[in-house]
């Protein structure tokens, strides 16, 4: 996709599963590319069969495919349990980052999805978290990966309101919520 990183694309994708319309605008704002580009970026999602034009010239509709490929679910949460649920992340970080012994400090951790926006429902919120080892010995038997798997899901705590992934360079020009 042009100029687009194609899971930025799908994501926001995902973000419009409650939503029957939405305009090149609004993709372009939501992905952080010009409109020059959402254009081309969107006929290839159309050629794709992820997206199809609805009935004025603007405007865009997710085809059932570009749900199934996006993860796209029904906004099932309120937009406010998913915003308490990520203050709650934002508390559980910031006290890991001033643990010493803790395995792993976050440096970076950005939220995203459709809880930015005003409808009052919302799937669960994405957050990219980008890890920084604290072992400086290079000793850990353990797969790097694997660690980071867990300590992931240990950060989550458990909730269902947001899902942790690994950050990528795409996800700063999202639409997002810096947590720290």
């Amino acid at each position: 996709m042009p100029d687009v990183a194609a899971a930025a694309a799908l994501n926001f994708l995902k973000e419009t599963k409650g939503t029957l319309t939405w305009t090149t605008q609004d993709f372009a704002r939501g992905v952080g590319i010009n409109l020059g580009v959402a254009g081309a970026a969107l006929a290839v999602l159309q050629m794709q069969g992820y997206v199809k034009q609805g009935e004025h010239k603007d405007e865009w509709m997710t085809t059932v495919d570009g749900d199934a490929v996006s993860g796209g679910t029904s906004p099932r949460f309120s937009a406010v349990a998913v915003r308490r649920a990520l203050d709650d992340l934002r508390t559980r970080i910031k006290a890991l980052n001033k643990d010493t012994k803790a395995e792993f400090k976050i440096a970076r951790a950005v939220a995203f999805g459709d809880f930015l926006g005003d409808e009052s429902r919302a799937q669960a919120a994405d957050v990219g978290i980008e890890l920084v080892s604290r072992d400086t010995t290079k000793t850990r038997k353990a797969k790097p990966k694997a660690r980071e798997r867990a300590f992931l899901k240990a950060l989550r705590g458990g909730k269902h309101l947001v899902r942790l992934v690994r950050f990528e360079p795409w996800m700063k020009e999202r639409a997002h919520l810096q947590l720290i």
